[in-house]
Formats: structure tokens, sequence, C-alpha cells
């Protein structure tokens, strides 16, 4: 039996007797509170991003008297609360690391179709309207599941904290990831190793010490940041294989030891480079280095 069902996006209406936002969907008019306001038309929003995830399939509920609403903590207020956790957690030398800002990014949309609704409200088929809007923007699929992982995680540490239900995370969990080829969504090649004809073209006009930076590189794997801290004192050169311990490396908040080891070329290149004085950190000279090849 074919549906009847229309994929078209409704409009926003007003109900002239009682002054309120309305769309209808499937048949039956949605009242979105008073027309024209910004909260009437971020609900209009979410009514409709949710029919559209639902394939047109589920009307959301409605009430004559305004926005479908709930007592308790909205979604804005539950990011609000996160934002300020993650903040204070995600610190790396006293100061916010990266992730802060790809939790910002997650949870833009989220803010954008249902930051005003109840948590109470927010279920799978609200997950999957966020989720669709970032395909509407084109991230790719990798980027989308990363994003909608964050999101479930802002409702993680509501339900740690006793802001959210348990029952509503366990429904985002429902929410399987995209997968390759049976979604349409944008992919992305993987990321390859820069040609050595690059890397040795750099070289060849670099100043030694970041020349003998890249070389570590490529030779050992190692991080820009571990190698642009190595010092003296973290190198253990009592075997034939020399042992690296950075200072400061990514795993380290997982209580995980970094060991970079440095075999007889590395060994060559270090040897140019380390000083008597065990804490002077390499970092110093290579700036020193860097502003007299760029010319200040």
């Amino acid at each position: 039996m074919r549906s009847t069902t229309s994929t078209r996006v409704p409009r926003y209406r007003l109900h002239k007797t009682w002054g309120l936002g309305v769309v209808r969907i499937n048949g039956k008019d949605v009242y979105l509170g008073k027309y024209g306001t910004p909260e009437s038309q971020a609900e209009y929003r979410r009514v409709v991003a949710e029919w559209l995830a639902a394939g047109g399939l589920v009307t959301p509920g409605s009430g004559p008297t305004g926005a479908a609403t709930a007592d308790g903590l909205t979604v804005n207020e539950l990011v609000l609360g996160y934002l300020r956790f993650a903040k204070t957690y995600y610190v790396k030398n006293g100061r916010p690391t990266g992730e802060v800002s790809n939790i910002k990014d997650a949870v833009k949309p989220l803010v954008l179709t249902h930051g005003h609704i109840s948590v109470a409200d927010f279920g799978p088929i609200a997950l999957k309207a966020v989720r669709d809007s970032m395909v509407a923007d084109d991230l790719s699929r990798g980027v989308v599941n990363e994003r909608v992982n964050r999101i479930r995680r802002v409702f993680k540490w509501g339900v740690e904290n006793q802001l959210v239900p348990p029952s509503i995370l366990h429904g985002l969990q429902a929410v399987a990831p995209l997968k390759r080829g049976r979604c349409n969504v944008r992919e992305t090649a993987p990321v390859t190793p820069v040609p050595d004809a690059y890397v040795n073209a750099v070289i060849r006009i670099a100043p030694s010490q970041i020349a003998g930076m890249i070389e570590l590189q490529r030779l050992t794997g190692m991080r820009p940041g571990e190698v642009v801290l190595m010092r003296t004192c973290d190198i253990d050169t009592t075997g034939q294989i020399w042992q690296y311990r950075p200072m400061e490396h990514k795993t380290q908040h997982h209580g995980r030891t970094r060991v970079v080891y440095l075999g007889p070329q590395a060994q060559a290149i270090l040897r140019h480079h380390l000083k008597p004085n065990l804490e002077v950190v390499s970092v110093e000279s290579f700036h020193r280095n860097l502003k007299s090849a760029l010319g200040q």
C-alpha cells in the first residue's frame, strides 16, 4: 500500500484565532507557541527536523496551549553545564585542549534545533535529526560520527550527575553510527604520508636544527611536540638503542608511559644538538634559529 505522507516541508503559519504559530504535519496541526517569537520558530525547526528524520511517518506531539515543553532541565541548560565542566576537565598545562573546541562544534546544531526542549523529550529521532543537519552541512561521515558521539557524551555526563534520566541515554545509544557505503554522506580519502621528495626539498633549505627535527620525526614517528620538547635529561643513552621519554605526551592523562626508541641514525643527528646542561630545553634554541631564518 502506497503511503500518502508527503515529504514536502510544511510551512510555518499563523493560527488567527489563538495567535499561535502552527504547522500542519500528516493532517494534524502542531502548535508551536506565540506566533513570530524566536521560541515558536525554534519549535518549528525542531518539529520539522524530527518529522523529516523519521521519514515523514511520525507526527511530533502538540498542544493548543503553546509549544510542547516539559518541566525540568532543557537541552540548552544541559549543554551549558557540560561546557563548564569540559573547560575544567579537558585541560593540559593549565590551558584548555582542542577537545573543548571540538565539543562546541558538535553541540552547535543540537542547540540550534533542540536547545529549547526538555532533555526528557530528546530521544533517538531527535538525535538523528541533529545528525541529518550535519550531513546537510556536507560534513564527512567520520566527522559526523565523532560529533554524534560527543553529543551522547553530553547526555552521559547528565546521567552521571543525575540531570538526565538513564533511559534517555539508553535510547541515544541505540542510534547506530553511519556506515561506509550504506549512507548518503561524504567520504574522505585516507591521509597518506608526504612524499619523500617534498620532505627532502624542505630539509635542504631549512636551518640545521629544524632539518634535524624533521629527520628525527621521519626516523622515529614522533609527534612534532615531542621533538620540540626534547631534553638531554629525558634520553637514556646507556644502551645500544637510546630511549627517549617525553616529559609531556598525548596519552599521559591515561597514566601511560611514552618511550621513543632512537637508533644509530637518530643518535647521529642528536649528538650535534645535545647540551651539557641536562635541563636545557631544545625548544629555546629552536625558536632562536627559526627567528633567525625568518629574518626577525
